[in-house]
């Protein structure tokens, strides 16, 4: 796909706000016509820059009161082993492969402190590649809009 223009970047905000905007309302906000910015959209997931769409939830308000990063150092010849192990952990919400001092970064989200004790101690470390683990818990966390 060619780079993206303003108008690209303008919509694509639109939708990062909020995803059920009505195609009428982000014509308007970028200011173009409402089958300018359907094509767009259209071109845009074709293209893969847009990939799905989702909702944002409050952590605590669904129940998960204990919130960790989860640094995690594998074998690395086991990568593909350890992301399937770690898919399968329903309190992994985010995982990334990274360079640097770990491996992996993985964001957990557990009922309490006694759950999150589980699902490192039992869950995550209980895969035999993993040689190590850092956890970091969050106090408090926010999604830019």
């Amino acid at each position: 796909m060619t780079l993206l223009d303003a108008t690209d970047r303008a919509i694509l905000d639109q939708l990062r706000r909020d995803a059920r905007t009505s195609m009428t309302a982000i014509a308007d906000a970028v200011h173009i016509s409402r089958a300018g910015a359907h094509a767009r959209i259209k071109r845009l997931t074709d293209a893969g820059v847009i990939t799905g769409y989702t909702v944002r939830t409050d952590p605590v308000q669904l129940g998960h009161h204990a919130s960790a990063y989860v640094m995690l150092a594998i074998e690395q010849a086991t990568w593909q082993d350890v992301q399937a192990r770690l898919r399968a952990i329903p309190e992994v919400e985010h995982m990334a492969l990274v360079g640097g001092d770990f491996d992996v970064i993985l964001l957990v989200r557990a009922s309490d402190a006694r759950d999150l004790r589980r699902i490192v101690l039992e869950d995550i470390q209980a895969i035999p590649s993993i040689r190590s683990t850092r956890t970091t818990l969050i106090f408090e966390d926010f999604t830019r809009e």
